[in-house]
């Protein structure tokens, strides 16, 4: 294994492990607060992609196609939370399950009917369209670019997350709700702005995923399963758990499939088993009595 490959495919794996990071960020602070199993949290991500797809092609301007998407799949999430998740709440694990799994098909479906059933790929901006030498190596800028995006993404919601009244709300809510409804905060309004910024967040990362990934029927479930191994390696409703564990899990999957693509999937979760049995609530989850 050479040098070039370690640089390389380090450099790959950093990359997508912060791609990942966009959608477990949202569906760990929704599994952290709401205590929703979100199975459609993948759809967002894919959506995002191919809403981005479509307003590029009509504007040739990825910077709207980036700002536009997550907009309309955060209505979409609100829509969602209001009419369809706040009615489960108080009802039983499966339930919730059933209803987002279903919602998850819906999505693909109209995915399906709309863009059909054939990749599309949504050119990198022309400003990152280029090669740069990593110690020699030829790499893509956008990877670069993605590379940056997601540090100063991860920094600012840091920031919002320990810095913030809002972040110290947030924190609260998924600590104790009950608390957090017996010192004046709306839980409501905080679940349904909780739900949609992980949607937005999750299109957000579908956009910029797309030059890499490309586009296709099936996103969404690959997405989702890497998120949720992400999501329980960082450990529940933690913004840190979510980047550390995306990166360890985005470098692990990309090493991976590079040397053994047919065995990838099984090892990543061998990875996790073996995290989980070292620390059962993931790398920064509480520990619960």
């Amino acid at each position: 294994m050479s040098l070039d490959f370690l640089i390389v495919q380090g450099l790959n794996g950093v990359a997508y492990g912060l791609l990942i990071f966009l959608l477990a960020a949202g569906l760990s602070l929704v599994f952290g607060m709401l205590h929703v199993v979100n199975l459609v949290h993948g759809s967002f991500f894919m959506l995002g992609g191919y809403l981005g797809y479509s307003i590029y092609r009509a504007s040739h301007n990825f910077l709207l196609a980036a700002l536009l998407a997550p907009i309309v799949v955060g209505v979409l999430g609100i829509a969602i939370e209001k009419l369809l998740l706040k009615r489960l709440y108080v009802r039983p694990l499966l339930d919730q399950v059933v209803l987002t799994f279903g919602l998850s098909f819906i999505a693909a479906d109209v995915v399906r009917g709309i863009w059909g059933a054939n990749e599309l790929v949504l050119p990198p901006p022309d400003a990152f369209s280029g090669i740069a030498q990593i110690f020699g190596n030829p790499y893509p800028i956008y990877r670069l670019f993605v590379i940056a995006l997601g540090v100063l993404i991860a920094l600012a919601l840091w920031v919002i997350d320990r810095r913030t009244r809002l972040g110290s709300v947030i924190r609260a809510g998924v600590a104790d709700r009950e608390m957090a409804v017996g010192l004046g905060v709306d839980i409501g309004k905080l679940f349904t702005g909780v739900f949609a910024f992980g949607a937005a967040l999750a299109a957000f990362g579908g956009v910029i995923a797309a030059p890499i990934v490309s586009l296709h029927l099936g996103l969404d479930g690959e997405t989702l399963i890497t998120g949720l191994i992400v999501v329980v390696v960082g450990g529940l409703g933690t913004l840190t758990g979510a980047f550390w564990g995306g990166l360890l899990i985005g470098v692990a999957v990309t090493f991976l499939t590079a040397v053994v693509p047919q065995l990838a999937l099984i090892l990543t979760f061998l990875v996790m088993g073996a995290i989980l049995l070292v620390r059962p609530n993931g790398l920064f989850g509480q520990k619960t009595i």
